[in-house]
């Protein structure tokens, strides 16, 4: 009798993001980052409101350094996505835990707030 499961069987793989439970099925011999979603700021480039953050983060001076920029954007994608009108709390909420030391965040939350208008009004 084998300890390892069938090569038709998924397994169930737990783990933490930022605090939060995740869990996936995976084959067993998958492995684990073949099976998530792991967005980075190049693999975006396509994505229908990258112009609009882009555009949005230079006008309002969001961008300076350009350290922090690549997480802000991916985190405004994510939050526009699920929110297409967030009030000022949900973003900043939603770019919670990304760390910026040149703006002072009000340009950011500024940026994401204009691209969302200008994303309604299209």
């Amino acid at each position: 009798m084998s300890l390892l499961p069938a090569a038709s069987a998924k397994c169930e793989v737990s783990f933490t993001v930022n605090g939060h439970a995740k869990k996936v099925l995976a084959h067993p011999m998958e492995r684990l980052l073949d099976v998530l979603r792991n967005d980075t700021i190049e693999g975006m480039a396509a994505h229908a409101l990258m112009k609009l953050l882009q555009e949005s983060f230079l006008e309002c001076g969001g961008a300076q350094c350009g350290i922090c920029t690549p997480g802000m954007i991916l985190a405004a994608v994510h939050l526009l996505e699920k929110k297409p009108q967030p009030a000022l709390t949900d973003i900043r909420e939603g770019l919670a835990g990304n760390l910026c030391r040149c703006t002072g965040y009000m340009q950011i939350f500024e940026a994401v707030a204009k691209a969302a208008r200008q994303r309604v009004a299209q």
